[in-house]
């Protein structure tokens, strides 16, 4: 009898094994909205005018896993959440905070990374701390809509914010001495500090930190699927592997 009992068991075991199929969108396209102009999380690489990044590899390391295909397409910070409710895309993969508000309008995958802000300064004041900031009349720029703004605010007041629409404009602004500073994404810190050595330098680290997701539309059963494809690159290492490529070994 406890034989029978054990087959019996084994037997049940091996059906619910059967019955938990992984994920798998079977090799969809799948068009990914992102703001291309943030290395090393995705910009276009000029050598090949190809979108490349951490981004980029984490949806096409998911992808690997639940069979699908990713496409990347260039679109502006500013539309890019109304261009992914439009049907524009499927997905957007644009270093984007996880916030309660903005859960409300869109659904997230899991965090795949967290992102901590920063502060790019003019080299000449380098040397400047948070509460050389605080107080002291001084102005921040930051994108418009990000949470980058937000922590500008509480840094230095809503009426001593300038929010642009790129963060370009924003990085003009710092240069022409109309700002004192821009608040960017911390994983892109090294990526600017080449960019613009000699003129600008991210001069504070390890502000607010913010977990990164993929975004979806609301109700998207696709995110279960993108939640189990994550859950397996955590599991064997493809994430970490990815973080080290871009941010070095932890």
């Amino acid at each position: 009898m406890k034989k029978l009992n054990a087959i019996a068991a084994a037997l049940l075991l091996s059906a619910f094994a059967g019955g938990a199929q992984a994920a798998d969108l079977g090799g969809k396209l799948l068009k990914v909205g992102s703001d291309t102009t943030s290395p090393p999380m995705e910009s276009v690489d000029p050598a090949t005018n190809q979108i490349v990044g951490f981004d980029v590899d984490v949806v096409n390391a998911i992808c690997a896993k639940i069979n699908c295909k990713a496409e990347f397409v260039t679109t502006g910070w500013d539309g890019i959440f109304a261009a992914l409710d439009q049907g524009s895309f499927d997905l957007v993969a644009s270093g984007v905070s996880i916030t309660d508000e903005r859960k409300k309008a869109m659904d997230f995958s899991d965090p795949y990374i967290v992102n901590s802000q920063a502060i790019l300064v003019r080299v000449a004041d380098q040397d400047i701390s948070l509460d050389g900031f605080k107080g002291k009349a001084k102005k921040l720029s930051a994108q418009a809509n990000t949470t980058d703004a937000q922590v500008a605010e509480k840094i230095v007041g809503k009426d001593n914010v300038v929010a642009y629409d790129s963060f370009s404009a924003s990085v003009i602004a710092l240069k022409n001495k109309d700002v004192d500073g821009v608040v960017i994404n911390g994983a892109n810190a090294p990526a600017y500090d080449r960019e613009f050595a000699g003129d600008l330098v991210v001069g504070i680290k390890g502000l607010e930190s913010d977990p990164l997701g993929l975004v979806f539309r609301k109700g998207d059963d696709n995110v279960a699927a993108f939640n189990e494809g994550l859950s397996q690159i955590k599991a064997d290492g493809t994430l970490d592997k990815l973080i080290a490529k871009y941010w070095g070994a932890k």
